[in-house]
């Protein structure tokens, strides 16, 4: 086993914002890699939201943020386990990341199951007569139109959206990220966007 200097860890722990342990078996299971071992905590992190995502979110905190100017502000429910966590530094300023994050990228839903159905139907045609004249068989037009709307409908949704601060990440691993931190279920409850003229 490679011996793990504490400079390495203490680096990790700087990316992640996870305990030192953990940081130090990634490590130690990735050779001392720091970019796998941060993969490695990321797979972790999904694997603790899984676990934890029937787990009731009573408590949390409400997070307002008004855009520099006064012309956006948003409003945003966060949802988890336990008072204490709601008020920890590290979900608080996750809130107001994902404040900014919707102030920057107008997400119309939370996720991809809130969609609007009468907004899919609409997307459908639309997709459809960009499709109409392509010649492509009926089948694999069908399948077109739908990665065509899943795509768009993804744009919109705050979950699936790159992170503003972090585009190699959506929101939802964002979140998980957190969750993994925690050890505690963390939810989006909803969120407002207002705009002025909007």
């Amino acid at each position: 086993m490679v011996k793990i200097d504490a400079k390495l860890i203490q680096e990790l722990r700087n990316r992640t914002g996870l305990g030192m342990m953990d940081c130090k078996k990634a490590l130690e299971t990735t050779n001392g890699d720091i970019d796998k071992a941060v993969d490695e905590l990321r797979k972790k992190g999904a694997n603790v939201a899984a676990k934890r995502s029937d787990k009731e979110t009573q408590e949390g905190l409400v997070y307002a943020y008004i855009h520099p100017g006064d012309q956006v502000g948003v409003m945003l429910e966060l949802n988890c386990e336990t008072d204490f966590v709601a008020r920890n530094e590290a979900v608080k300023q996750f809130a107001k990341d994902v404040a900014m994050h919707i102030a920057a990228m107008k997400p119309r839903y939370l996720s991809l199951e809130d969609v609007d159905q009468a907004f899919l139907e609409h997307e459908k045609e639309i997709a459809h007569a960009q499709m109409a004249n392509s010649g492509k068989p009926a089948n694999m037009l069908a399948q077109i139109i739908d990665a065509k709307v899943k795509k768009t409908c993804s744009e919109l949704c705050l979950l699936s959206q790159p992170f503003v601060k972090s585009d190699k990440q959506t929101v939802q691993e964002i979140l998980q990220d957190l969750i993994a931190k925690t050890g505690e279920n963390i939810k989006i409850k909803r969120f407002a966007r207002y705009e002025i003229g909007a």
